[in-house]
């Protein structure tokens, strides 16, 4: 069982920065890819960016590549998304994730583990 909770989001204005960060409890998160997504209002949960289980692997959407970056620090086990130039359309409840395996994926429903989620609202 991995437990997850997310924080650090808030509102902020368009172009400025949030960090995101979740912290895993349980069974040994190192071993187990992460991802977050984000569910904006009205609309269906979809894909932000995933990181492998060690972090030499990650991959970003193509709506926030260059602005979005995923990190873990497998020793405090925790995953963050550092995001910059934020626009409003980034507005959304993000929401943290862990697969039951090593590698990461794009896809929503290749994960077990889910947070509550952490708003992030961005004004124009």
């Amino acid at each position: 069982q991995v437990q997850l909770v997310e924080s650090g989001g808030g509102l902020v204005q368009a172009g400025g920065s949030l960090r995101l960060s979740c912290a895993a409890s349980g069974r040994s998160f190192s071993i187990y890819a992460a991802g977050w997504f984000r569910q904006p209002p009205g609309k269906e949960r979809e894909f932000v960016a995933t990181i492998n289980y060690s972090g030499r692997s990650t991959s970003v959407a193509d709506s926030v590549k260059g602005r979005f970056t995923i990190s873990r620090d497998n020793a405090k086990n925790t995953v963050s998304l550092q995001m910059i130039s934020l626009k409003p359309e980034d507005t959304a409840v993000y929401y943290c994730a862990s697969r039951l395996y090593g590698d990461d994926s794009s896809n929503l429903y290749d994960y077990y583990y889910w947070g509550q989620g952490t708003q992030v609202t961005v004004s124009s």
